[in-house]
């Protein structure tokens, strides 16, 4: 019997590429092969040379289409000489992840997002105008009022079980409308491919709710949280020494390069990481135990035991997690 295989990739949007997705029906016992699409309606080619190649990464269970159907992470490479298209970043993490591939460096992601009416307004806040009442209430809450949305989320997270995504866990936030989930703790490029095929999930599932779903780093100015992807990371060394001085040498190494992290961390950060709503400046490096003001925070049992793992705070929910986990990859384990 005849399978649907939905092929999702990054396209060429800027300054905060897109997923894109189309529907392969394959032969019972056929593999998903290389396929292609029109890259000049991605922002990936032009018309007179547009076709680009699809090549297949990471494969999971639909748990949409449920039966033998798939999803299918693929990279983009041009179609002329088979070679990475300038878009593509998960290549390049690639390489850098079997550079450093002894020092065993693992990743967590903590996926922000925010829920949003087709007008743009956020989920929870008055219809027409005007603000609910302030922060407070919302964040891990129960209740009308205080959550919104759930079912969105109810249904994301059995999709991502159902797909086998190293889903960890989900909560609501601190402002009303926006949720979290946590993908990890894997490798870079399996916590990287795990992550998108949640997030296209979350947009597939939400469509039927009439919900855009936003990772813009600030969605409502004002005296409202952003929302992040604070990204957990792990050494060998980091989880095995017992002094601390593996950790505080990462965090060290990751304060030199603030300017190339923060480039790489996604759009609009600067709104974002202001010194405010538990962020720390984005022009300012700092790191320190249980601190959610600071870039990088140490959790306080990693401080009991002297080992673990360290939190960098500031890259945006917008982020493409192949950048951050290569820049997390070549600046820590550069270091070592």
């Amino acid at each position: 019997m005849a399978y649907q295989a939905e092929y999702i990739w990054i396209d060429g949007t800027e300054p905060t590429p897109l997923l894109r997705s189309k529907t392969k029906i394959l032969a019972d016992g056929k593999e998903p092969p290389v396929w292609g699409f029109d890259g000049s309606s991605t922002n990936q080619a032009t018309g007179e040379s547009s076709d680009c190649e699809l090549q297949p990464k990471f494969v999971c269970p639909d748990p949409i289409r449920g039966r033998d159907n798939i999803l299918v992470m693929c990279d983009v490479h041009l179609a002329q000489d088979d070679k990475p298209h300038p878009t593509n970043t998960r290549a390049p993490l690639e390489r850098v992840a079997k550079k450093y591939a002894k020092q065993e460096m693992i990743f967590g992601i903590e996926q922000e997002y925010t829920m949003l009416r087709p007008d743009g307004s956020p989920l929870g806040f008055p219809v027409g105008g005007g603000f609910p009442a302030p922060q407070g209430p919302y964040y891990c809450g129960v209740g009308t009022g205080r959550v919104i949305g759930r079912e969105v989320i109810e249904e994301h997270t059995q999709a991502c079980i159902d797909a086998g995504l190293m889903i960890e866990g989900t909560n609501a936030e601190v402002m009303p409308g926006q949720w979290e989930f946590q993908i990890g703790a894997a490798d870079a490029l399996t916590v990287s491919d795990h992550l998108y095929v949640a997030r296209w999930l979350l947009h597939r599932i939400a469509e039927d709710y009439d919900i855009v779903i936003s990772f813009a780093a600030k969605p409502q100015k004002g005296d409202w949280n952003g929302a992040g992807a604070h990204t957990n990371f792990s050494t060998k060394a980091m989880r095995e020494d017992t002094d601390m001085k593996a950790i505080e040498a990462a965090c060290k190494a990751i304060g030199k390069q603030i300017d190339k992290h923060i480039k790489g961390y996604g759009h609009d950060i600067e709104s974002r990481l202001t010194g405010a709503h538990e962020t720390a400046p984005f022009n300012k490096f700092s790191y320190g135990v249980s601190n959610r003001a600071a870039s990088i925070r140490i959790p306080w049992q990693v401080s009991r035991a002297g080992r673990g793992y360290a939190e960098d705070r500031r890259p945006n929910a917008n982020c493409d997690p192949y950048t951050v986990t290569r820049l997390l990859l070549e600046t820590v384990c550069g270091a070592a």
